[in-house]
């Protein structure tokens, strides 16, 4: 009889913290327990937790019902950001036994020695000026793509950002160790790679606990470039202000990089840009776009942006709206601003009523739908490379191709985590591009 504790993994949030989640989880088989899915019983659930907005708080409230539900014994233990900046709220929350804070959270196995529940979390929460040190991650096994950690912690003083109060200051791995985790992630039949941090465009900064940058991001991506039986790479978010013409260039050219790139911009308005203490203006993303597009005019361009800001007038939105209306991107995600504790902006004056902020979430929604129906529209009839996934939704296998085109075609297992050489033919009603057949397995 097999008598191995099983443990259960939630990852809130963005893809780093999956990464982590992964890394975290590598800890737990070492020391001999059965992962499981979270939707089975288990004795011990971890929630990776996220607290960029006031919606992953409630979710992680209804993760935590979820787990109790499938065993009311388990133990339940939080970890990450939200973790990190409200500690003894999470503990508060009924079914929570454990609570681990940044620098924590890496070594929670040493935590769990005795797996009885607690009437209240126990809480292991460092002082954030601890977070000083890097832990490598990635993730595998979980998805036909990875995501490789290169980067940790924020130094810039966005108004509205808790990251840095969650994860320290900007910190980097060693790029010979960014090199070792992606040869590794290839040797494990995993076509793509995501390259994931806090702010990656600042990548080199603390690599050897150093201020100082010992490599620029452009040196990690031509680096990576190199590494052996990559198929493909991408560049997950990063600033305007750090994404240099070179990286452009290399990426242009480059063997594995694919052409896509998500630029957080977060307004169209310079007023509010100032307000949100963003490192850039409006025509700095201007220029990005437009040498993106002059290099590689098939590129998919995403744009994160922010709605709601305390002082953003009727005004300042339609600014943002035209903007992006009438900039050449291709999809964006749009936030809805929420006040959060030990921010600056949660103390501004002219708070936004939170039925505009919802109006004008929708306004840029349906501009993204526009945006990326335009986008999709552009590359019918082109030949692209898709990489399949590996879930049957509703009889049909999903994919992406080098520059980010969702596509679909009838349910084929052998598909699953395959290139294929494939021409675009039209869009369905669900927004995917559709094809009859994948022409060339590459």
């Amino acid at each position: 009889m097999d008598n191995k504790k099983k443990v259960a993994f939630y990852t809130l949030g963005c893809k780093l913290n999956f990464s982590e989640t992964s890394t975290i989880a590598r800890s737990f088989d070492q020391e001999g327990f059965d992962r499981v899915d979270f939707e089975e019983v288990a004795d011990i659930y971890v929630i990776n937790t996220c607290s960029v907005t006031d919606n992953a708080d409630k979710q992680f409230k209804q993760v935590v019902r979820k787990a109790m539900k499938l065993n009311d014994k388990a133990f339940v233990a939080a970890v990450g950001c939200y973790a990190q900046l409200k500690p003894e709220e999470l503990a508060a929350v009924d079914g929570v036994d454990l609570v681990l804070g940044a620098t924590e959270k890496f070594k929670i196995t040493d935590y769990i020695n005795d797996l009885s529940k607690n009437d209240f979390g126990e809480v292991h929460s460092c002082e954030i000026q601890e977070a000083d040190f890097y832990v490598g991650s990635y993730s595998i096994g979980d998805r036909t793509r990875a995501f490789l950690k290169v980067q940790d912690g924020c130094d810039y003083k966005c108004t509205y950002c808790t990251i840095p109060l969650a994860r320290g200051i900007s910190r980097s791995d060693a790029l010979e160790n960014v090199l070792k985790n992606a040869y590794e992630i290839s040797q494990q039949n995993i076509k793509e790679i995501v390259l994931t941090g806090v702010n990656i465009g600042d990548y080199g900064k603390g690599e050897f606990g150093n201020k100082k940058h010992e490599h620029t991001f452009l040196e990690l991506v031509q680096a990576l470039d190199a590494v052996e039986g990559i198929e493909r790479l991408r560049i997950s978010s990063i600033e305007p202000n750090l994404l240099k013409n070179e990286t452009i260039e290399f990426v242009s050219e480059s063997r594995t990089f694919v052409p896509h790139f998500h630029i957080p911009l977060q307004s169209g308005s310079n007023d509010i840009l100032k307000k949100m203490k963003r490192r850039y203006l409006r025509e700095v993303y201007t220029d990005r776009v437009a040498k993106i597009r002059e290099v590689m005019p098939h590129a998919c361009i995403g744009v994160d942006v922010i709605v709601g800001f305390p002082g953003e007038t009727d005004e300042h939105f339609l600014e943002t709206y035209h903007f992006l209306n009438d900039l050449d991107i291709s999809y964006l995600h749009v936030f809805t601003y929420s006040e959060r504790d030990n921010t600056e902006a949660a103390l501004l004056p002219d708070v936004v009523p939170s039925n505009v902020r919802a109006k004008r979430s929708k306004m840029l929604r349906g501009l993204s739908v526009k945006k990326r129906r335009a986008f999709y529209e552009s590359q019918l009839g082109t030949t692209r490379t898709v990489l399949f996934e590996g879930e049957n939704k509703e009889g049909y296998i999903h994919g992406f191709t080098e520059n980010y085109v969702k596509v679909k075609t009838p349910w084929n297992p052998e598909l699953v985590n395959t290139l294929h050489e494939i021409q675009l033919t039209h869009i369905d009603d669900d927004g995917c591009v559709r094809f009859e057949r994948a022409t060339i397995k590459i």
